[in-house]
């Protein structure tokens, strides 16, 4: 189950690059993917997931 999620998290942090420089939204929605990914990380390490 945590490597399911850490495997859709990396995922969506990947799509959540922005690709094109017109896009407003900037790094925002990387960088929250980016939190939850390190924090979920850090669940699975120690064993809390």
């Amino acid at each position: 189950m945590g490597l399911l999620l850490l495997i859709i998290l990396i995922v969506v942090l990947m799509g959540g690059l922005p690709n094109w420089g017109y896009h407003s939204y900037g790094w925002g929605p990387s960088g929250i993917a980016g939190v939850v990914l390190l924090i979920v990380l850090i669940l699975l390490l120690t064993g809390r997931l």
